[in-house]
């Protein structure tokens, strides 16, 4: 038994196994020239379908239409808009130190036998949304 046929219950359909197997066993050239047709269909099936999804697109495809008149908003680059990076202290082993800050938010939350403390903090570097 085939393995597909053994893990699937089917025989294999893919182009390449279409060959039944009680036919004779071709070997060499003639088994190259076989299977580079049947590629080549593969490819031409597949180039197909991609050619039908882009006429298909390009169906919807709306180009942009302007008059004169109309109102355009251009930007203007400006160097208020630029964001300045934070500049973040590393130690020698380039790694960041975070600190406790402030202590936000405390709760007890208990189970059956016990009471847990929960405190929300905010760290050093973080902002308050950002707090844990």
């Amino acid at each position: 038994m085939a393995p597909f046929k053994a893990l699937y219950g089917r025989k294999c359909r893919s182009p390449l196994c279409w060959s039944d197997i009680s036919d004779t066993i071709i070997l060499g050239p003639q088994l190259i020239e076989e299977t580079t047709k049947k590629v080549r269909e593969i490819q031409a099936k597949i180039q197909a379908a991609q050619d039908r999804k882009k006429s298909y697109t390009y169906l919807k495809r709306r180009e942009e239409e302007f008059e004169v008149g109309d109102k355009l908003r251009m930007y203007i680059p400006n160097k208020s808009h630029v964001l300045q990076p934070k500049t973040i202290e590393l130690d020698h082993s380039l790694t960041k130190e975070e600190r406790p800050v402030k202590i936000l938010d405390s709760k007890v939350r208990s189970t059956r036998k016990k009471d847990v403390k929960i405190v929300k903090v905010l760290w050093s570097n973080q902002e308050n949304a950002e707090a844990t």
